[in-house]
């Protein structure tokens, strides 16, 4: 801009390059104890996959889950694990921006000519986390080989987007529930039972739940947009709420929206931080 200042898209330059300064200086830091990162790696792998085993298990009793298939449920657990791995990977640690309240650490960053988002966003970056990530990724494309789906060019779109729109929003809840830390002080828990919790429901079909569940999952944090409605087109399903079919191409824009308003809640958020020593 013309007094100096940068504009909108400088500073968003300006922090997505501190962000990567941040992880890089943490990745090294965890590269150096390389024995304990594999074994973190591979121990997360092996968490999370208990996690499948115990619906493949369920499987051995049952032919089809809310109407689902095992491939069409492992397509379901994929994606939203997939989602909720990215943004766990790469905005997982605002949910310990509650430690930073309680101790009065958040004045450091406020300090710093850094948005405060990215450097609690970019603190302690856990490589091991890709884990997660690996086990979700080789779980999607075995479903993907597996369901019985007649693929075409939109459908095999929707995947990545539906990915990449889920992790969006799961970093939007990241950043709501640090925002509302900000007032609660330790409110850890209550943000898990929307991000852990909410991954662990979205494993499963929608017609599971009662439709009261999945309407909340859909209209107030719309978790849904993650995996259960846009696979509804890529499984050729109708969907349980009887909504018009372009809504099953909404997530990136829903994503985007909820990202802005999770943007405007971080804000009043961090204006109504009060430090201890205040």
């Amino acid at each position: 801009m013309a007094d100096g200042t940068p504009g909108t898209a400088g500073r968003v330059l300006w922090g997505l390059q501190a962000y990567g300064f941040i992880v890089r200086m943490w990745v090294r830091s965890a590269l150096v104890y390389r024995t304990s990162f594999v074994m973190m790696t591979l121990g997360g792998i092996a968490m999370t996959s208990l996690d499948f085993v115990a619906i493949v298990i369920m499987f051995t009793h049952i032919g089809e889950l809310g109407g689902y298939t095992l491939p069409e449920v492992a397509f379901l657990y994929g994606a939203s694990s997939a989602a909720f791995g990215l943004a766990d990977l790469l905005a997982g640690s605002i949910a310990r921006v509650g430690g930073r309240v309680r101790d009065g650490t958040v004045d450091v960053l406020l300090v710093r000519p850094v948005p405060v988002l990215v450097q609690v966003a970019a603190d302690r970056f856990a490589l091991h986390r890709l884990g997660r990530l690996f086990q979700a990724a080789l779980l999607l494309g075995w479903a993907l080989w597996r369901v019985d789906v007649g693929w075409t060019a939109d459908r095999v779109l929707m995947v990545p987007v539906m990915v990449l729109s889920g992790a969006l929003i799961f970093g939007a809840v990241f950043a709501v529930g640090g925002a509302f830390q900000f007032w609660a002080r330790d409110a850890s828990e209550v943000q898990h039972a929307f991000t852990y919790g909410g991954q662990t429901m979205l494993q499963y079909p929608p017609t599971v739940f009662a439709k009261e569940l999945v309407r909340g999952a859909t209209f107030v944090v719309p978790l849904a947009f993650v995996n259960w409605i846009p696979s509804l087109y890529v499984l050729g399903r109708d969907d349980p709420l009887g909504l018009p079919g372009w809504v099953d191409f909404a997530s990136p824009g829903v994503a985007l929206a909820f990202c802005a308003m999770a943007g405007l809640v971080w804000r009043a958020g961090l204006r109504g931080y009060v430090s201890t020593g205040s």
